[in-house]
């Protein structure tokens, strides 16, 4: 029996709260910012595909294979990765498409998912889908968009100017030489801006099988000897002067956990002599790392770079998955943190230094209220980070607002960040946030906690005026 087909529809006033009144104020106040630019300071998607400019390549590509969002639950439901074109080099056209159908005839996991509102967004404001994907619709769902695809006006470049993206951050490996950047900023035909990240994890992780040869790496890359401590560290300040002179505004720094515990020198030299001849314990190589967090601190304070943390996710949880497919496909796991303690020494060397900025995300919600929050409530230096990964869903983004304005108000949190390997998802994520933020400040106006006139500023510094801030663009 042939399934029914059902109309892929988006209502205007989706997200947005149920009351009559709130939702009219909601309403204005998200109308109000939909259009403003996208300000995007922290993501995955590659400079190449924006210095390059080369149509994108099929559906699959484009929509499934880099976003493990979409992956990680059709995993969860037995479908392979490599059905899905993760690590596949091979992956032809009737392949893409046989993808595509299992998105489609698994559309009903993503039922109350964030990922679901994305995905409608994107096949309906993007590429004209006006049927619901399923069995019976994926192949004409699959033409539709590879249609779309084939045409200039679907070219990373212009789906970057149709997007009204005004600023995009890419993350970046400290040995890389920015070349697409430098492409980028030197094309007289290009407008947009697009800043690199400086990303060092792997040349602070000792204990990591590869650490010896990357740090080989870091130093070829900086011109600088490493085969001491001081050579190791003047090659990690060389390079991340080489990210600000091609446009650079943060580091991000992503560890299982977030302390900071600044080692004396000659201990700190100590250990890494032995990590350099492979003889460091995991509890020393531990504790070196979180020694050279704190230094990335202390370069941040002198360099301005703005030092964001992403802490506490057990990376590659299924080693099998990350031995086949790498990293980065969906079975990472958030854990539980601490920062209150964790930062303390961080923050008491530089936390009231003029140039740091310290941006703290969690997937931990808890940490919200009971530590996030009252740290950016003294620090002048520490924000709030959006809800990220796991959190950055409808009902979690809610609870965010609720439990660190009333600490910090609006002032001290980062701006919405998207963090997507998936281009088309930025402007759905980015309108997601804006509705929900839209509607909890309507909810304070009717509520008599917050004037209207504020509530429209607010609303757009949010959007621009505090992204722009926090990271110094």
């Amino acid at each position: 029996m042939t399934r029914m087909v059902t109309a892929l529809t988006l209502h205007p006033h989706r997200l947005l709260p149920t009351d009559p009144a709130v939702r009219r104020l909601a309403g204005e106040l998200y109308a109000s910012v939909r259009q403003l630019p996208i300000i995007s300071p922290h993501g995955h998607v590659p400079a190449r595909w924006l210095a390059d400019d080369v149509p994108f390549a099929d559906p699959t590509s484009l929509l499934i294979t880099p976003d493990h969002y979409v992956n990680r639950l059709l995993h969860a439901h037995g479908v392979g990765l490599e059905q899905l074109g993760v690590a596949q080099q091979d992956f032809d056209e009737e392949s893409s498409r046989r993808a595509f159908r299992l998105l489609c005839d698994h559309w009903n996991i993503y039922r109350g998912t964030p990922v679901r509102y994305w995905l409608d967004t994107q096949l309906s404001e993007i590429f004209g889908v006006t049927v619901r994907p399923s069995a019976d619709t994926a192949d004409q769902i699959y033409d539709q968009i590879a249609g779309c695809l084939a045409t200039p006006e679907f070219r990373p470049r212009a789906l970057y100017e149709r997007f009204g993206i005004d600023v995009l951050a890419t993350t970046d490996d400290p040995c890389d030489d920015l070349g697409d950047h430098r492409r980028l900023a030197a094309d007289p035909n290009w407008s947009g801006r697009v800043v690199p990240t400086f990303r060092p994890d792997r040349y602070l992780e000792p204990f990591s099988l590869t650490w010896n040869r990357d740090v080989e790496r870091l130093g070829e890359a900086a011109g600088q000897s490493v085969d001491d401590y001081d050579g190791y560290l003047t090659a990690l300040a060389e390079r991340r002067r080489y990210f600000i002179a091609n446009g650079a505004v943060s580091a991000d720094h992503s560890h299982p956990d977030a302390r900071t515990d600044p080692l004396e020198q000659t201990e700190a030299r100590r250990l890494y002599r032995r990590a350099r001849t492979g003889a460091i314990t995991e509890a020393e190589a531990t504790a070196l790392r979180r020694h050279l967090v704190f230094e990335m601190g202390r370069m941040s304070a002198e360099d301005g770079l703005v030092m964001t943390i992403h802490p506490a996710i057990s990376r590659n949880h299924h080693r099998p998955t990350a031995q086949r497919f790498g990293a980065d496909v969906g079975c990472d796991i958030g854990v539980r943190v601490e920062f209150t303690e964790a930062l303390r020494p961080l923050l008491n060397a530089v936390g009231t230094a003029p140039r740091f900025r310290l941006v703290i995300f969690t997937v931990d919600e808890t940490s919200y209220s009971r530590e996030i929050a009252p740290l950016a409530g003294f620090y002048p230096s520490v924000y709030v980070g959006a809800p990220w990964w796991f959190l950055d869903a409808p009902d979690a983004i809610r609870r965010f607002r609720a439990a660190v304005s009333e600490t910090v108000g609006f002032g001290k949190t980062s701006g919405f960040i998207d963090d997507t390997r998936a281009f088309c998802s930025i402007p759905a994520r980015h309108d997601m946030s804006r509705r929900l933020d839209a509607g909890y400040l309507a909810q304070l106006v009717t509520e008599h906690r917050l004037e209207e006139d504020e509530a429209f500023e607010v609303v757009h510094d949010l959007v621009d005026a505090t992204p722009r801030k926090v990271f110094n663009l």
